[in-house]
C-alpha cells in the first residue's frame, strides 16, 4: 500500500464543509466483551501457569525510571513535548483533508495525553467512520500514523478517536477490569478475558495495576490477544 500523502499546513480545528465523495470500507480487527471465568483448561487446584509477556507491544506495562536532574533533561522533555503537538498539527491536517475527500463534516480537537498525542473527530454523523466494534476507526488511526511519521521521521504512538467511541469504550473496560480484579482477589483463580487490541488491552492493564492483590500478563497472537488477570502470590 503506497504512504498515504503528507500534510504541510499547521490547522486548527474547524468544521469541514462536504464535497461530495462516498467513504471507501477499510478493515481492521473487531473486539467482543466477554469474559471467560475461570480461565479455560485450568484445574482450579492446579498452579496456573504464566502467559507471555506483552514487551514489544503497545499494551506493555513499563517499570517507570527515575529520570535525571539537570538541564539536560528539561532540554529532552522540551523535545518530547513539541514532537507530541507537531504529531497533532500533522495528524490534524491529514484528517481534515481526509473528511473533505469523504465528504464529512467534523470539528478536529488536537491535545496531548502522557506521552502520546490525541486527536479527536468530533460532531456529525461519523458512526461510518467508527465501523463494528471500531474496525474501521483502527484502520483510519494506523493511516494517520503513517503520515505523521512519514512527516516526523519518527515513529507515532498517537490515539485517533471519533465519535468518542474510544473515550466510551474506555469507561466499559474500566468497569470490566475493576469487577474482573476483585473477582480474582476473592477467589484467588485467573480469568481470562477476551480478544482485546491493544488500546482496549492497554485500559485494562492500567486498572488491574491499581488494585492490590492481583497483576495481568497478555497471552497470545493478534488478533487473538488478551488479557489474564492472575492473584498474586
Amino acid at each position: 500500500m503506497s504512504a498515504p500523502q503528507q500534510p504541510t499546513d499547521t490547522v486548527q480545528p474547524r468544521t469541514v464543509q462536504p464535497t461530495s465523495v462516498q467513504p471507501t470500507g477499510l478493515t481492521a480487527e473487531a473486539t467482543s466483551d466477554a469474559v471467560l471465568s475461570p480461565a479455560l483448561g485450568e484445574d482450579s487446584s492446579a498452579e496456573p501457569a504464566l502467559p507471555d509477556t506483552d514487551a514489544a507491544s503497545d499494551d506493555a506495562r513499563v517499570e517507570p525510571v527515575t529520570a535525571g536532574t539537570g538541564e539536560a533533561d528539561g532540554d529532552d522533555d522540551e523535545e518530547a513535548d513539541d514532537l507530541l503537538v507537531r504529531e497533532g498539527d500533522v495528524a490534524g491536517d491529514y484528517l481534515e483533508r481526509l473528511l473533505d475527500i469523504l465528504d464529512k463534516d467534523g470539528d478536529i480537537d488536537l491535545d496531548v495525553e502522557g506521552d502520546r498525542a490525541s486527536v479527536a473527530i468530533v460532531g456529525g454523523r461519523l458512526t461510518d467512520l467508527i465501523g463494528p466494534d471500531g474496525a474501521i476507526l483502527e484502520a483510519l488511526q494506523e493511516l494517520t500514523r503513517l503520515a505523521v511519521a512519514q512527516s516526523t521521521g519518527v515513529r507515532s504512538r498517537l490515539m485517533l478517536d471519533i465519535g468518542e467511541f474510544r473515550a466510551k469504550r474506555r469507561a466499559e473496560l474500566t468497569a470490566l477490569a475493576g469487577e474482573t480484579a476483585r473477582r480474582v482477589a476473592s477467589s484467588r483463580q485467573p480469568e481470562r478475558l477476551a480478544s482485546m487490541n491493544p488500546f482496549e488491552r492497554k485500559v485494562v492493564h492500567d486498572v488491574i495495576a491499581s488494585v492490590p492483590g492481583v497483576h495481568s500478563e497478555s497471552e497470545g497472537e493478534e488478533p487473538n490477544r488478551r488479557v489474564v488477570v492472575l492473584p498474586d502470590k
